[in-house]
């Protein structure tokens, strides 16, 4: 069966585009969250959505699992190859196809980097608004697959609230158009149901993005605290005087301290805590709204505050924050990132529980996170060469997301379940919810297998703990 695959595989994209050899298949044996790794048994590039139909319909006839993916920037192994299995590589499928500036509209192919989009989109006063941290490498399809945020999703909402339509290729190889350029479609929202679901009921070939026009001013005012708990008051007192910034965003002394390092934004490295609250509209509205904050912020405390002067300035402020990932690598050999949401009344509760875990677990946390909506980026800082620390790491990373649900949070907010939290549905969800989520997989991937394994764990009466697919640090071959 082996070489009758492989043999089909060339006769729908070609050779080159096919990739059998293990060596050369290295690159794609995990996504960002490079603790578990995989080698499928092939990587297909396809050029086209006919193409892409041709494969998936090959795989279903002989029950063949595929996963999809980006440039594997994803962080919960939702990317992950599987064993015995096709790695469908959208590499290829990285052309902007049109900017409808009439009606606000990019038509793209999930390749597009994030980035791209809004550069595209410049030269006619437009931007796409969802902005992950990653925008400059992770891809538009990805960013459907996990449903990602940003540091502006406050204000202009996920990902899913900036889709205008989808092409979808079924697990059975067919092609659907989902949504439409009207205000409503009549229906099931199955928009909703596809953005987020990991690859694992359609794979998306086409999309349609919404355009925003890019506002007349932004300022941002960067603000620290001499400890976590204010700063996390101050987000509730922002939201709560009905001010709904671009992007509110929060950095412990951690992170603070290594994203100075790294970008010299200009950070006050003495602060335990600091908020980056962005302001955007017409410049008289953001010269009240900054009026405002900045009252808020001296009467919760503020120990340092300074509103950016021009735009070369806000875009230094902003790349602390954007690096502040990569940054912390200055300071600890390995880091493991989290993504939980919870309601924004609970960040204080919470942001306390993520500090006592951290005394019992002996492993020191720096948080980053967007504030304003809630969602949790803790990035537990570990060295896999000590025996033992990874898997303390994962254990302590479980708590947090309980402690999220248990605050009457989500155990992700932008990075989905993929294999990292596939436990930890069960926290969230109980066996009839579950079960339920089971069907809807089934209704539309008969056979299962779009991304099997992912996502949705098996009700506890019949679950089984990431024994399948995957191993720490080990290769399947």
């Amino acid at each position: 069966m082996e070489t009758m695959l492989y043999q089909s595989l060339i006769d729908v994209v070609g050779a080159e585009f096919v990739i059998a050899d293990k060596e050369t298949m290295r690159p794609y044996e995990c996504d960002g969250l490079s603790v578990y790794t995989a080698l499928p048994d092939y990587v297909v590039l396809p050029a086209n959505t006919n193409e892409v139909m041709a494969v998936i319909s090959l795989c279903f006839q002989m029950n063949i699992s595929v996963v999809a993916r980006g440039p594997g920037t994803g962080l919960s192994a939702g990317a992950l190859p599987l064993k015995g299995g096709i790695l469908l590589s959208l590499a290829r499928f990285n052309r902007i196809l049109s900017i409808d500036t009439d009606n606000g509209v990019a038509h793209v192919q999930p390749g597009v980097r994030n980035l791209a989009i809004s550069e595209a989109a410049s030269p006619h006063g437009l931007y796409y608004a969802p902005d992950p941290s990653s925008q400059i490498a992770c891809s538009i399809g990805g960013n459907v697959a996990e449903n990602a945020g940003g540091v502006h999703c406050l204000k202009y909402g996920l990902t899913v609230h900036n889709i205008v339509s989808l092409v979808i290729v079924t697990a059975e190889g067919k092609r659907i158009n989902i949504g439409a350029a009207s205000a409503d479609i009549a229906g099931f929202d199955l928009i909703a149901l596809l953005t987020g679901s990991e690859g694992m009921l359609g794979i998306v070939t086409e999309m349609k993005v919404k355009l925003l026009p890019t506002p007349n001013i932004a300022k941002v005012v960067l603000v620290g605290f001499d400890c976590i708990e204010k700063a996390a008051n101050a987000v509730n007192d922002v939201i709560s005087q009905g001010i709904i910034p671009a992007g509110l965003e929060m950095m412990d002394g951690y992170a603070i301290k290594a994203a100075e390092d790294f970008a010299n934004a200009g950070y006050p490295t003495d602060a335990e805590a600091l908020l980056l609250c962005e302001l955007d509209g017409d410049e008289e509205e953001v010269k009240q709204q900054i009026e405002a904050v900045t009252q808020i912020f001296q009467q919760g405390g503020a120990t340092y505050l300074r509103v950016s002067t021009n735009e070369a300035e806000r875009a230094l402020i902003w790349k602390g924050r954007k690096s502040a990932f990569p940054a912390v690598g200055r300071i600890s050999p390995d880091y493991y990132c989290m993504d939980g949401t919870i309601p924004r009344r609970e960040l204080a509760n919470v942001l306390t529980k993520i500090h006592q875990l951290s005394r019992y677990y002996g492993l020191r946390v720096a948080n980053v996170f967007h504030a304003g909506d809630g969602n949790l980026h803790p990035l537990i800082l570990f060295d896999a060469n000590v025996p033992g620390e990874l898997e303390k790491t994962e254990t302590f990373g479980a708590d947090i997301l309980k402690a999220c649900v248990e605050a009457g949070g989500c155990i992700t907010g932008e990075h989905s379940v993929g294999i990292e939290k596939i436990n930890e549905m069960h926290h969230q969800f109980s066996d009839a919810e579950l079960e339920q989520f089971h069907r809807i997989k089934r209704a539309m991937d008969p056979k299962e297998i779009l991304n099997p394994g992912k996502g949705i764990p098996q009700p506890k009466h019949c679950q089984e703990h990431r024994t399948l697919m995957m191993s720490k640090g080990s290769h399947h071959e």
